[in-house]
């Protein structure tokens, strides 16, 4: 994960480098800044209860609020957003796709690894029964 966001910011500088004909998308700049809002607004609801990582008390209780109220994993959805603005912001096509791939390996497992922790818990099977993923209603 660590070398995923690492070459978060040096891939695309190399992609782009020596072609100063591209120009930035100002519209990739608008999805990072919604994806960096969403990770604000998923910790800043988390609270205490966040953590780098998948660490879950015994006693958890499960987190129903802001946009957990729609959807399980918000601060991964700001994640996979951020991974596929930020090079596409300096036009950077090939590095968007190479670390959306990256980024999806890594996430499919933290996430599975995260949700069979959080499923132990009875409160959390509760709460997120049949709550989308991703995308309300969707995944």
């Amino acid at each position: 994960m660590v070398a995923a966001h690492a070459a978060l910011v040096t891939l695309p500088l190399l992609e782009v480098r020596g072609h100063p004909e591209r120009r930035p998308q100002l519209v990739w700049g608008v999805v990072l800044a919604a994806a960096s809002a969403l990770r604000v607004w998923s910790i800043g609801t988390l609270g205490d209860s966040w953590n780098a990582r998948a660490a879950v008390p015994q006693n958890v209780v499960p987190v129903t609020r802001g946009p957990y109220r729609y959807i399980r994993h918000p601060n991964y959805v700001a994640v996979i957003l951020e991974f596929a603005a930020v090079p596409l912001i300096a036009g950077a096509w090939r590095s968007a796709l190479i670390l959306s791939l990256l980024n999806a390996a890594v996430l499919t497992d933290r996430i599975a690894a995260e949700e069979r922790l959080l499923g132990a818990s009875p409160a959390y099977r509760a709460a997120f029964a049949g709550k989308a993923r991703f995308i309300p209603g969707v995944l």
